[in-house]
């Protein structure tokens, strides 16, 4: 924890835009610091997809993980990728609480 605000990273399919964003400003005003993503890539920020742009998110979105005291996962319907389900394990490993959005 950062002095008296716990530091939350949002994992989820970038095709939930709206729900990242609603997360983020939810979160903030409970008194958490929200460590978000910068680029939605499904959801027309293609810049995502040029050649090892979206490996290196991947690899900046797991050190943002190693900042945080928890994970909160976006699985809007129940929907959890394969690059959210490497970030599970990945907070999974490292000690990290892990939060959902839906149970």
């Amino acid at each position: 924890m950062v002095g008296k605000y716990p530091v939350i990273t949002l994992c989820g399919s970038t095709k939930f835009k709206d729900a990242f964003m609603e997360a983020q400003k939810r979160l903030m005003l409970e008194g958490n610091i929200v460590i978000s993503v910068g680029l939605f890539g499904h959801s027309g920020d293609n810049e995502v997809w040029t050649e090892g742009t979206k490996e290196m998110l991947d690899d900046m979105h797991k050190r943002k993980i190693d900042m945080a005291d928890a994970i909160y996962v976006l699985n809007v319907g129940g929907y959890i990728g394969s690059s959210t389900r490497s970030e599970i394990e990945y907070a999974r490993c490292h000690g990290k609480e892990i939060r959902y959005l839906e149970p």
